[in-house]
């Protein structure tokens, strides 16, 4: 449990920093990712998941 929870807490350090350093542009990097095909939006984040899967594969073995 203390292995998910520091990893989660890196997720969330990772998440914040382009909010926090650009917060201009990611106002507007949010309204080109609303203007988006939800189809693209489905096939980018299948592929984040699968290169996170191998990531973790990969770094477990």
């Amino acid at each position: 449990m203390k292995f998910f929870l520091c990893v989660i807490g890196m997720v969330m350090i990772i998440e914040g920093v382009p909010y926090f350093a650009f917060p201009e542009k990611m106002k507007a990097w949010i309204y080109k990712v609303l203007e988006m095909p939800e189809g693209t939006l489905r096939k980018f984040g299948f592929a984040m998941m699968i290169a996170g899967l191998f990531l973790v594969y990969f770094g477990r073995s």
